[in-house]
């Protein structure tokens, strides 16, 4: 039998606040990563925080144990429509690692 992928009921992205940050360290704590520099961009799936971007640097954590990467590249998207165009190409150039 073949079980069907059930899309996510909502994706909410908005911007981090400092209440955000319980969540913020445990998604951190996941990813085995620090928290990135403010100001965030967060990535919610169903109320649930899954991904955050940083809007000074475009350093990103995200839930190891979730599909993400179309996440992230919603944030990258959403970011780089949102800030102005030269502080955007400068904070979310890819870094290889």
């Amino acid at each position: 039998m073949k079980l069907a992928m059930q899309p996510p009921t909502s994706i909410t992205i908005r911007r981090g606040y400092a209440d955000d940050s319980a969540g913020l360290f445990r998604l951190a704590a996941l990813d085995s990563a620090e928290v990135p520099a403010g100001p965030l961009l967060l990535a919610e799936v169903d109320g649930e925080l899954h991904a955050a971007l940083s809007l000074a640097d475009g350093s990103a954590i995200a839930d190891p144990f979730h599909h993400t990467v179309g996440l992230l590249e919603l944030l990258r998207t959403h970011a780089a429509a949102t800030l102005p165009a030269p502080a955007a190409r400068r904070a979310l150039r890819l870094r290889i690692a």
